[in-house]
């Protein structure tokens, strides 16, 4: 028998449970860009602007060492193709990618 699962990311963007529950996790500067919920994060070495956030983690992140650039990024991000700056790696299920600019 199957379940029917509430929606909880709406349409145009997170609902207040989730945003409430990213922001208790430490994610700041939280947006929609398309149809993905992204948002930074610190983590121990890096800022990671993160794509695809949801109740059970994400799709990717970008790793920057500077949380000044991960937040231009996000401000200027469309979404389409990688987010602009001096992202080192990015990371998620079955991606480990350097940044294309930094690999000769």
């Amino acid at each position: 028998m199957l379940k029917r699962v509430r929606r909880r990311v709406q349409e145009d963007g997170p609902t207040a449970e989730l945003e409430a529950f990213l922001v208790s996790q430490g994610y700041i500067q939280l947006r929609v860009i398309g149809t993905a919920v992204c948002g930074l994060h610190r983590f121990s070495f890096t800022t990671g602007l993160v794509v695809g956030l949801n109740f059970e983690g994400y799709e990717r992140r970008y790793c920057y060492e500077h949380a000044a650039d991960a937040l231009a990024a996000l401000a200027a991000w469309d979404g389409q193709e990688h987010p602009g700056g001096p992202w080192i790696k990015c990371k998620g299920a079955g991606i480990d990618l350097l940044n294309p600019s930094f690999v000769e």
